[in-house]
């Protein structure tokens, strides 16, 4: 089953091409009386799922038993924020996931198909754990809603990723960020099939292919004028719904750059980032376009700590952003480490590997905790004034001293990376 919308070249999709998709889906379960919604939190406020979760609630009404944000290991979103994502979805609706409370196993995957499918380089087995929501009720649809992306560790973001660490639980989401950072990073951002992917998709197959889902995948890029809009949607519930958006979001989200960038300034917008958890996407969405010796600035007035919740915190002001060999050395000496293996691949992924120098410039964090952690610090009134995000395009910019920089206004919309060390799916 695949229903879709495309935009023209250049434009977003309307609400009527949206709700098109949608009565389309909902066509095909006409009994359906009894539907949950599972679309990503506020840190992916700019994927249109709010829109989209609130447009179902009306065309269904009070068929929507719940609304469960896949939330994974980040902060609860508040009421504040809710409104602000889903219209005037009632708020008791929406339910908070507990990933290290409330869950489910549902089965594991052997440590010899890990085996097989990390290449050699794991044996753990791995949990499919979902919410327990999802078996508690007795759901006669469940819709997930969420964006198509480059992804660092799952190489495109969403499909079963949104139930599989969503709305799952520690082991699950330490052991699958841990397969992806092994893996490589740079062989697997952008590219649609990875060994995370494969993992993914067979804990959904084994063990979820009982439950009614059925994925609603967006796909977002700027539009003409720089506005940042939805231009594809897809709807299914097989893999098919997913390679289609994939192959639009890697036609529409991937930058690939013909000459490698030395100075790169990338903003983060307060309302969306609050951790270097999150604020990271600024050093490895932008690692493959980078120059040796160059610099990345990141102009980051909401970050105010590096975890998502106090465990995490402390185990990365423990240990920093120093780069893999030292990470895998930890993970071999320490427990705590070794038991927070999503934070060991968060490490990874937030180093330059001492290839280029990366400058923060937070709103709430202090010098001396920036670079007790690994980077160099800068005043954000300072480089904001040098660097006006607020004046600044998208892309290659000559400031008026003459220098000449990258800038990249939101760096969950997309990948930058040269064409010549870009490792596409047919690589």
């Amino acid at each position: 089953m695949l229903f879709s919308t495309r935009a023209r070249a250049g434009n977003v999709l309307e609400r009527k091409n949206l709700k098109k998709v949608i009565k389309s889906v909902l066509d095909q379960y006409p009994d359906a009386e009894r539907v949950l919604i599972i679309p990503p939190d506020f840190t992916r406020s700019h994927s249109g799922a709010g829109l989209l979760t609130e447009m179902c609630w009306r065309l269904l009404g009070d068929r929507v038993k719940a609304v469960l944000p896949a939330l994974g290991t980040h902060f609860p979103m508040t009421d504040s924020e809710k409104l602000k994502m889903f219209g005037e979805l009632p708020l008791e609706l929406v339910r908070d996931h507990d990933w290290q409370n409330g869950l489910t196993e549902l089965g594991r995957i052997s440590g010899e198909e890990m085996k097989e499918i990390s290449g050699g380089k794991l044996d753990y087995d791995w949990p499919v754990q979902v919410n327990r929501l999802l078996l508690d009720e007795p759901w006669d649809l469940i819709l997930s809603i969420g964006q198509v992306v480059p992804h660092e560790v799952a190489g495109m973001a969403n499909y079963t990723k949104n139930i599989m660490v969503g709305i799952s639980g520690k082991e699950a989401i330490d052991k699958s960020h841990f397969l992806g950072a092994v893996a490589n990073m740079e062989d697997v951002m952008g590219r649609a099939y990875t060994p995370v992917r494969k993992l993914f998709n067979r804990g959904a197959e084994k063990f979820c292919s009982d439950l009614p889902i059925v994925y609603l995948l967006t796909v977002v890029a700027p539009d003409l004028l720089g506005q940042t809009g939805l231009h594809g949607l897809f709807a299914g519930d097989d893999d098919e719904c997913y390679r289609a958006a994939a192959e639009l979001s890697q036609e529409l989200n991937i930058n690939l750059l013909d000459k490698p960038v030395k100075k790169a300034v990338v903003y983060l917008s307060p309302d969306e980032f609050r951790s270097t958890w999150l604020g990271n996407k600024s050093i490895y969405r932008t690692r493959m376009a980078l120059a040796d010796g160059g610099e990345l600035i990141v102009l980051a007035p909401g970050i105010r700590c590096f975890g998502e919740n106090e465990g995490m915190d402390g185990i990365i002001r423990k240990f920093g952003y120093k780069g893999t060999p030292y990470v895998l050395e930890a993970v071999n000496q320490y427990s705590d480490m070794a038991d927070n293996l999503s934070v060991a691949a968060h490490l990874i992924h937030g180093s330059s590997e001492d290839r280029f120098k990366i400058t923060y410039c937070p709103g709430g964090l202090t010098r001396e905790e920036v670079e007790s952690v690994g980077y160099s610090w800068g005043d954000l009134g300072s480089y904001s004034a040098k660097y006006d995000y607020r004046t600044l395009k998208d892309g290659w910019n000559t400031t008026d001293d003459g220098e000449e920089i990258y800038f990249i206004s939101n760096p969950a919309l997309g990948l930058w990376a040269l064409k010549s060390n870009f490792k596409g799916d047919n690589q």
